[in-house]
């Protein structure tokens, strides 16, 4: 080993353990905490010379040892904190993950040790946001997630990889729907989460945002219906709803780029310009019609609720069979039609069968990008009805033109999409 490599090692240990230090004696600058600067510093060069030592002279049983040394030590600690009613072993872990960041730095594996630190201090550091995250989360959203995992860990694995029948249900292959459902349950937990932690009441604009990554047709439903008891509003409300169609926009092209990036990257050219032409028009209409007035947005039923995520699989399962069959019977033209007709419910399904067809032939990457786009000007068509319907005729004055702008500009950039 070389005398910069080792310098390396040695002082990606020292850095690192300082860096831990630091937060922990920032964050117990007022009491006598067991590990400070200095001592998560030693530990973590501990970690690295032991490390080290087992590498040069062979004894593999010296990693073993220190961090035995090193968790006899944090016990002691921890035993005399608990006896003053402190009760917390943050600290004390902390403490024994550094010196397994050393011993990391100390085998060369440096920047898996840094990706380690970081992701201590962000923990550590996080206390306030983590505790306010547990007291928003309710005993049965954590039930639901539980299930969800158990099902997903046991069943998953047991689903056949292959499709069933003759076509078009040769495409329902189990394996393949249900790690679907997975990711897309997942990414609306994201969102579920999220309006849970911020809360239900903010401006409008705020809940507009958080609208389109829940279900930005119930939001566009609800504050059309708001204009008609406070039709001076139609502006504000206006703003909030495009917000939340320019969400969705981005959402789409994000959920298919996980299956195939070639589609999404296709797709991306036409949805990130329809939503920056809404930015534009939002922005024009916060400087217009600036105000304090508030909404709400409901998180929605948990997306890991075993009976939401089953749904989900079915209306994908039909999706799937639709488009197979449409395919097969008008060719692209029967895709495009697909896409309409899925595009009236839910853009999900239709976005994720596109990408899955276009990730098994690439040779349709074109035609399912355009697929998704068209259900995503059906989708969009189908809330701004929603809203003129609901709305009021101030609504629908200051809304149209630009709800029907955007969906001119869609429909252009579906016809020049390649």
């Amino acid at each position: 080993m070389s005398p910069v490599d080792l310098a390396a090692r040695f002082g990606a240990a020292l850095g690192l353990g300082l860096l831990l230090g630091l937060e922990r004696e920032r964050r117990h600058a007022s009491d006598e905490s067991f590990a400070g600067v200095r001592t998560l510093a030693l530990v973590c060069l501990l970690g690295a010379t032991a490390a080290d030592v087992q590498l040069r002279l062979g004894w593999t049983w010296m990693v073993g040892a220190a961090f035995l040394a090193v968790t006899a030590i944090a016990a002691v600690s921890y035993g005399l904190t608990s006896s003053r009613g402190d009760v917390g072993a943050t600290t004390e872990v902390a403490a024994l993950l550094t010196f397994l960041i050393g011993a990391l730095c100390g085998a060369g594996e440096i920047p898996l040790a840094a990706a380690l630190t970081v992701a201590t201090l962000l923990l550590l550091s996080a206390k306030q946001w983590t505790h306010r995250f547990a007291a928003h989360i309710e005993g049965a959203d954590v039930e639901a997630a539980l299930k969800f995992a158990i099902i997903t860990v046991i069943v998953l694995p047991l689903l056949p990889d292959r499709g069933f029948g003759p076509p078009p249900f040769d495409v329902l292959n189990p394996y393949k729907i249900w790690l679907l459902v997975v990711l897309i349950s997942a990414l609306n937990f994201a969102s579920f989460v999220l309006v849970k932690l911020v809360g239900p009441e903010h401006g409008i604009g705020i809940t507009g945002l958080l609208g389109g990554l829940v279900s930005s047709t119930a939001l566009t439903l609800g504050l059309a219906q708001r204009s008609r008891q406070q039709p001076g509003l139609a502006g504000m409300l206006t703003l909030g709803i495009l917000l939340a169609w320019t969400v969705m926009f981005f959402r789409v092209v994000a959920v298919v780029a996980v299956i195939h990036p070639g589609t999404a990257a296709r797709l991306a050219v036409a949805l990130v310009s329809l939503g920056a032409l809404n930015l534009g028009i939002c922005a024009w209409l916060h400087r217009r019609h600036r105000g304090a007035e508030r909404a709400s947005v409901t998180s929605g039923s948990n997306p890991f609720e075993l009976s939401e995520a089953i749904k989900f699989g079915l209306l994908f399962g039909v999706v799937l069979v639709v488009a197979s069959a449409a395919r097969s019977a008008f060719g692209e033209a029967g895709l495009y039609l697909a896409g309409a007709l899925a595009g009236l419910t839910d853009v999900d399904p239709i976005a994720l069968s596109m990408a899955e067809l276009a990730r098994t032939d690439a040779a349709m990457t074109a035609v399912a990008a355009r697929a998704i786009l068209i259900a995503v000007l059906s989708n969009t068509l189908v809330k701004t009805v929603m809203a003129a319907v609901a709305g009021s005729a101030e609504l629908r004055r200051g809304f149209l033109p630009p709800a029907l702008t955007m969906l001119g500009a869609g429909l252009c950039a579906a016809l020049l999409l390649r």
